[in-house]
């Protein structure tokens, strides 16, 4: 059954649920585990802490998101499709397991936050010049 988010206990099962995804899957699992070699104990109360951030206005994420993105990149060029996917997988967690006012901001954000990176990473000019050749 579907619910809405209200607390912390529900973005962390957001989180959690959403990054046993990402573990999963063939095209990102293998980005978090043998290029970023995330730490999932520190990297998942990180994620906590933004989420609760975007969808409950708490005020506990006090870091810069993109210095790690950057860093990664500079090692791994991250990809269109990477971002594809994450989105894909993002929004398949949340509309399986919630709906509601901020399910939907959720989902935006996550969409609007891969926007950003892309662009800041470069891969919106790349997009858009690949397109017009």
């Amino acid at each position: 059954m579907k619910k809405a988010i209200t607390s912390r206990a529900d973005v962390e099962e957001l989180v959690n649920r959403f990054y046993d995804r990402v573990k999963a899957d063939d095209l990102l699992g293998p980005i978090f585990h043998d290029v970023a070699r995330v730490n999932w104990d520190k990297h998942l109360p990180i994620m906590y802490d933004f989420w609760c951030s975007i969808l409950l206005d708490e005020d506990v994420y006090h870091r810069n998101a993109m210095i790690p993105h950057l860093q990664l990149h500079k090692r791994y060029p991250l990809q269109e499709a990477h971002f594809q996917r994450w989105l894909q997988l993002f929004h398949e967690t949340v509309n399986t397991y919630f709906e509601g006012e901020k399910a939907a901001l959720a989902k935006l954000r996550a969409t609007s936050i891969a926007g950003v990176m892309r662009t800041k990473l470069g891969l919106l000019q790349q997009i858009q010049t690949s397109h017009q050749k």
